[in-house]
């Protein structure tokens, strides 16, 4: 184990309790991974690269923002942990390129599919591009939920809080198939994305579900490759909720 993670673990739980399951699901083989998680903190990049990335055996490469690698303790902590700089305001198709080199080259990716921290703690709705990759390289797929690093290291909040508890759930590696309807019709790469978000909210407490924990609760139901697939948005009175979109007409 590298200085930077075995001096990540320790500020970590010298700061937090922190509770880990799954990690027998973790591969050791080589070959391309992409390890996606939902995202609320800060904290989130450095907790899989320091508590994953041992069980690896290789580094996690993170796309992160390119001011944040200028930072004088953490952005050097990312540098040594193998993150990589996508420019502000860069176009998509840029990052996308960048992330596919990582994985044609047999590395590890790691990533957000939501995109951005959620501001409530619960999963937002998900961007396509991670089951774009996943169904374009061919690369497995590890879910992992974050729970309660919100707590430890809010949003807004400069620093983390001493004290309280963090966990770490680690499911199975999956791959991702995009299939035919008998109408022949192309599974939706929105409904792909929701089927990926499901693995990450079944590893995640009830309150940080979010957006899909409908989805996961039974009250939507899974797309099928033959069907519209159900689309989720947050509702504008409360609380998350999911709708089933009408197919275009």
């Amino acid at each position: 184990m590298r200085a930077s993670e075995l001096l990540g673990r320790a500020l970590v739980r010298c700061s937090t309790r922190v509770t880990i399951e799954g990690l027998e699901n973790v591969p050791r083989a080589g070959g391309a991974l992409i390890i996606a998680g939902n995202h609320v903190s800060h904290a989130d990049p450095a907790c899989v690269a320091v508590f994953i990335t041992p069980a690896l055996g290789r580094p996690v490469h993170f796309m992160t923002k390119a001011e944040a690698l200028g930072w004088p303790i953490a952005g050097r902590f990312m540098k040594a942990n193998g993150a990589f700089a996508v420019r502000r305001g860069a176009a998509d198709a840029e990052a996308f390129r960048l992330a596919r080199r990582i994985l044609d080259e047999g590395r590890v990716l790691g990533v957000f599919p939501e995109g951005t921290r959620s501001p409530t703690g619960g999963l937002q709705v998900a961007r396509d591009g991670v089951a774009l990759l996943a169904l374009r390289t061919g690369a497995p797929i590890l879910p992992v939920g974050l729970a309660d690093t919100d707590r430890f290291w809010p949003r807004g909040r400069l620093l983390w809080r001493l004290g309280g508890r963090i966990s770490l759930r680690i499911g199975e590696p999956f791959t991702v198939e995009r299939g035919l309807g008998p109408d022949g019709r192309r599974e939706s790469l929105e409904a792909v994305t929701t089927r990926l978000m499901v693995r990450i909210a079944a590893l995640l407490p009830e309150r940080q579900r979010g957006v899909y924990g409908p989805v996961l609760a039974g009250e939507v139901a899974l797309p099928a490759a033959s069907g519209p697939p159900p689309r989720v948005r947050a509702s504008a009175g409360g609380p998350a909720s999911a709708k089933t979109s009408r197919p275009n007409s």
